[in-house]
């Protein structure tokens, strides 16, 4: 007699799970959340909270706030990030001061735990919404943040 009740169980409980999964199917057509990926490539936005891979914004007058100060490098749980810097005249005091020459940025070794722009006290650094970064050559995945040419932005100090 159990073995009927052991059929009859699985049974109401698979159409049981069935019926949530069809209520599902036909409800969320009215509000389609699946993404046609890669013909929407122009018009695809991701999420605000996306972790694509470590950005550093310039502005218009290529300046950026990053001040080389390395919390981020020391930050990272495995050497994703690497500063090459060196000490110039600032400009604007006349002091010798730390300026970055490079910002290297290890996309391949990136866990994506964000401790590095956590840490950053200028906020020169943050999530971008890039997420196609398949390639052949792992050394492609080795990025300057920097823009060549780029500076400290006026105003900004560690």
């Amino acid at each position: 007699m159990s073995y009927f009740s052991n059929i009859y169980q699985g049974i109401k409980t698979l159409l049981k799970g069935m019926s949530v999964t069809g209520k599902y199917f036909l409800n969320s057509r009215k509000g389609a959340i699946t993404q046609q990926y890669p013909d929407n490539r122009e018009t695809l936005k991701m999420f605000d909270r996306f972790r694509g891979e470590v950005i550093m914004p310039h502005d218009e007058n290529n300046e950026h706030a990053c001040t080389g100060c390395q919390k981020c490098e020391i930050a990272c749980p495995n050497g994703t990030i690497e500063i090459i810097w060196d000490r110039g005249i600032d400009e604007y005091s006349g002091k010798k001061k730390k300026k970055i020459d490079k910002f290297v940025y290890h996309l391949s070794l990136c866990t994506m735990c964000g401790l590095c722009i956590d840490v950053c006290p200028t906020d020169a650094i943050e999530w971008g919404q890039n997420f196609e970064n398949s390639v052949y050559d792992r050394t492609k995945l080795t990025r300057v943040l920097n823009e060549p040419g780029s500076k400290l932005r006026p105003g900004v100090e560690d």
